[in-house]
């Protein structure tokens, strides 16, 4: 049986900026990096030679919130397609914040590509009380959330 997510990952082509987006933009905490690559690693990710960089930030000491994780391979170019919330995949990485419309414009002074402002949600009659929220994209173009519950 499943106990808990540990780690959410993303496929990104520069470890780096990535890094510098999670870390210094969002404010997540840098955990660490590691290098994955033998013949375990080719078995994991079902192709030969791969080698990748890793790396794990965090935005809170919960154990409930788990670790974003991206991965770089250096060994394999990634395929690139548009972001799209209708296409099935994981849609998006939803982060909390208190303040959203603080948290926008200081994201939106730092280039940081939105969908729209903020928007708000009311959905107190389905048993999930009120929420701004807003999806904005990564160095990549992965689509990210952001969410104020107010109730």
């Amino acid at each position: 049986m499943l106990k808990e997510i540990l780690h959410i990952g993303l496929t990104v082509t520069d470890l780096e900026r990535s890094i510098a987006f999670y870390r210094d933009t969002l404010g997540l905490r840098f955990e660490g990096e590691l290098t994955m690559e033998g013949e375990a690693t080719d078995r994991l990710f079902g192709r030969e030679g791969v080698r990748a960089r890793v790396a794990y930030l965090k935005g809170s000491e919960s154990l409930l919130s788990p670790p974003v994780e991206l991965i770089q391979f250096l060994s394999h170019q990634p395929e690139q397609q548009p972001t799209d919330l209708f296409r099935t995949s994981v849609s998006e990485i939803c982060f909390a914040t208190e303040d959203i419309w603080e948290e926008y414009r200081r994201l939106l002074a730092l280039g940081v590509e939105f969908l729209s402002e903020p928007q708000l949600f009311d959905f107190r009659k389905d048993g999930f009380g009120q929420s701004l929220a807003v999806y904005f994209k990564d160095p990549d173009g992965i689509i990210l959330e952001l969410i104020q519950p107010l109730s």
